[in-house]
């Protein structure tokens, strides 16, 4: 019963310290200056682009919820963490975002005052899981989903090739690798075709779907296509060029991983077992391990720790990353 009261002042905190950071986070006068200046630009379009332009972030401002603008004036970098979400391929929102990182801050805090652990302590590793977790969350999807794109790439550019032999327009190869390739690869140029089809430039859609996924290996395509563009050429002997070199760059990366992979399991191991055995310690005794938190000394201790261990996985991680 004595840990009652305790909850519903951390609770209330996080509820005060929420309704401070939303009376400050007002509309901003700049925000506001930028979006009229906007929006009077897209009256006042006169070319093609300029109008979808305009459509599309008029169809963008109606998706968004009373809850996404909360999550951009809250959240630190929104235009950021939004272009994160695009990249994992799933139809999570800002305000869906904010909502699971503060549930993650609240119930981690709350589970370790319940533990006994001391409130500012609680807090802090509360707020760190609750930042740190979604962020790792969408950094594993937006990898998964690169990898996936990476693999089926080069395939999708011997479809186009295959096309291109056959008479057929760029454009309309595009919409053939949109239908018949499964997986990222066919969402994004179904993406790139959409566009093109509402009057956005072949070169403009492609960048942007570049900008969006941020892997090398499209660029390249994008690049091989403008510079086809102006200066002509066997469009299908390049493209056939470019993903015999996207298939040996992908040989190269699990090269690399599996020459790799004995040194990253050692790290892994070594790094985690000071964490398993404090956890563990603090289980069997944990008025021992809570020195660590009150006596200066230890604090000292485990913060130079701490910071020398970040040392050593900053420096092996750089040992092991190859440009490839």
């Amino acid at each position: 019963m004595g840990m009652m009261p305790i909850l519903t002042m951390a609770l209330g905190a996080l509820v005060v310290l929420g309704m401070i950071a939303f009376a400050f986070a007002g509309p901003s006068p700049k925000k506001a200056v930028e979006r009229r200046m906007t929006g009077l630009k897209d009256r006042h379009a006169d070319t093609a682009s300029g109008a979808v332009e305009a459509q599309m972030r008029r169809a963008i401002a109606n998706r968004q919820t009373k809850m996404d603008g909360y999550a951009n004036r809250l959240l630190p970098n929104p235009a950021l963490i939004r272009k994160r979400l695009s990249q994992t391929g799933k139809t999570w929102t800002m305000g869906q975002y904010m909502i699971a990182s503060a549930a993650i801050v609240v119930v981690v805090a709350g589970l370790l005052m319940i533990k006994g652990a001391p409130f500012l302590l609680a807090l802090l590793v509360g707020v760190v899981v609750g930042g740190g977790l979604p962020h790792m969350v969408v950094n594993f999807y937006i990898k998964r989903r690169i990898m996936q794109f990476n693999a089926k790439f080069p395939d999708a550019i011997e479809l186009l090739v295959r096309g291109l032999r056959s008479g057929l327009p760029v454009t309309e190869t595009m919409s053939v690798v949109a239908q018949e390739v499964p997986g990222p690869v066919g969402v994004e140029f179904r993406t790139v075709v959409d566009k093109m089809k509402i009057g956005r430039a072949m070169e403009a859609a492609l960048q942007e779907t570049a900008d969006r996924l941020g892997t090398p290996e499209f660029q390249f395509f994008c690049i091989t296509l403008a510079i086809q563009r102006e200066t002509g050429g066997n469009l299908a002997e390049t493209l056939s060029n470019l993903a015999d070199v996207l298939r040996k760059r992908g040989q190269m990366k699990l090269k690399i991983r599996a020459m790799s992979s004995e040194s990253k399991a050692s790290a892994y191991i070594i790094g985690a077992l000071p964490f398993i055995v404090f956890g563990m310690i603090w289980m069997i005794n944990g008025s021992y391990m809570q020195n660590f938190f009150v006596d200066q000394r230890l604090m000292v201790a485990g913060g130079g720790g701490l910071i020398w261990m970040g040392i050593g996985a900053f420096i092996m991680a750089k040992m092991i990353d190859f440009e490839i």
